[in-house]
């Protein structure tokens, strides 16, 4: 990722989750695939994100709440955001 930017069209949201019940969701964002790296790592789990506040939401193990929803876990740290259908030269959100 060469391109470092903080807003813009193909810039993802700096707050965005997968949940249609979040007021965060946007499948349209969604559908274009949104990759996101975590402390480092590249993460395929994220529940939802925010760049600006630094953390990340992940299922916590099978877990389920009592209306069957996956029980989720805050991590704190670096988040960097990109839209993967632009390929390994697109704009990455970062904080």
């Amino acid at each position: 990722m060469s391109e470092e930017t903080t807003s813009g069209p193909d810039v993802p949201p700096d707050r965005l989750a997968i949940s249609p019940r979040s007021p965060h969701f946007d499948e349209d964002k969604l559908m274009r695939g949104v990759g996101i790296r975590f402390k480092g790592v590249v993460r395929t789990n994220v529940e939802e994100y925010c760049i600006s506040e630094g953390w990340v939401r992940v299922q916590a193990g099978k877990t389920m709440d009592r209306k069957g929803q996956p029980l989720t876990i805050k991590l704190s740290g670096p988040v960097e955001a990109w839209y993967e259908d632009l390929g390994e030269d697109a704009p990455v959100a970062k904080a």
